[in-house]
């Protein structure tokens, strides 16, 4: 099983104590987003797991307790770290871009270049945050990230209908459509310059524009990561999500990132942050929840991975 943490919340930065005592307690209770009377036991012992993908946006809490990660992860694992060129008009709660950048050379440092995956993500256009802008400060990022990761995965901005309203106010706005595929290709050029390949999934335009058609939890990388074979994501059609099967154990409602533009909180950031982070409790089986009497319990059994086959080729 490949455990995600967490597309839905930055897990790392802001509920890594509540993590560490899951692995060392072996399970999470994960309530369906959808269906919120049901939630799913995730075991989360090293007999059950085979790889971590980590997202954050400042993993330095990572960096602050290694000596306890290693005791207490039960897997190999690896980052995706978003760092995009916004500024506190659209990433509110982050640290400068400047930290980030040594952040990210230092994890990459404790851990290895390869295991350190960059996202550009979500790309928007809007005010000062023009194609050019994304152009310069892209590069500016690859420059300073030459040598700390092997790869980078670029998104575009998904105008949801919880966030839709949201944007006009702000005046933000997706890439049009005519122009995602040059931007794109001229990006992962920025980005081979520098030695690192840029691909992604989940927009027709990446294809288009002749990127690496990867996943963000990418099979070859879990396979090289964590000697593991997955089966990787084969979209129906063009453009479709290429990740490989995991099981995210993160809640919605619960980052405090400040990111204007998130898909994972209903309303715009504000002073305190979403109400479900002031119910955190780093003892609690369920992350900032907890079980109530209509619930049903389901165990979630997933096998273990096989082991990488020895390939000719």
């Amino acid at each position: 099983m490949i455990v995600s943490a967490s597309r839905r919340t930055d897990i790392p930065r802001f509920y890594l104590d509540w993590l560490l005592n899951r692995f060392d307690e072996g399970f999470a209770l994960v309530r369906n987003p959808v269906n919120r009377a049901q939630v799913s036991r995730v075991p989360l012992g090293p007999d059950a797991v085979d790889c971590i993908a980590f997202w954050t946006k400042d993993p330095a809490p990572l960096l602050a307790c290694a000596e306890r990660l290693e005791r207490a992860v039960p897997a190999p694992f690896f980052v995706q770290f978003t760092l995009n060129a916004y500024g506190s008009d659209v990433e509110a709660g982050l640290p400068r871009k400047a930290e980030l950048v040594e952040t990210f050379r230092a994890l990459a440092r404790a851990v290895g270049p390869e295991r350190v995956v960059w996202r550009y993500s979500p790309i928007l256009l809007g005010g000062r945050y023009t194609v050019e802008h994304h152009l310069r400060w892209f590069a500016v990022f690859a420059d300073r990230l030459r040598g700390y990761t092997a790869s980078c995965r670029l998104s575009f901005l998904d105008v949801y209908p919880k966030i839709a309203e949201r944007m006009a106010l702000l005046g933000f706005e997706d890439v049009p459509a005519d122009q995602k595929a040059s931007l794109a290709l001229r990006l992962a050029e920025l980005g081979a310059e520098r030695g690192i390949a840029v691909g992604g999934c989940g927009d027709s335009a990446l294809d288009d524009a002749g990127l690496a058609r990867v996943g963000c939890i990418d099979a070859d990388l879990v396979a090289r990561v964590a000697g593991v074979e997955t089966r990787p994501g084969w979209p129906a059609e063009p453009g479709g999500c290429r990740c490989a099967p995991s099981v995210d154990i993160g809640s919605y409602d619960t980052c405090t990132n400040g990111c204007v533009y998130c898909y994972a909180n209903p309303g715009a950031p504000f002073s305190g942050g979403p109400w479900r982070h002031r119910r955190y409790d780093p003892c609690a089986p369920m992350l900032c929840d907890a079980l109530r009497p209509d619930d049903t319990v389901v165990e979630r059994v997933m096998p273990k991975l096989p082991p990488v086959r020895p390939r000719l080729f």
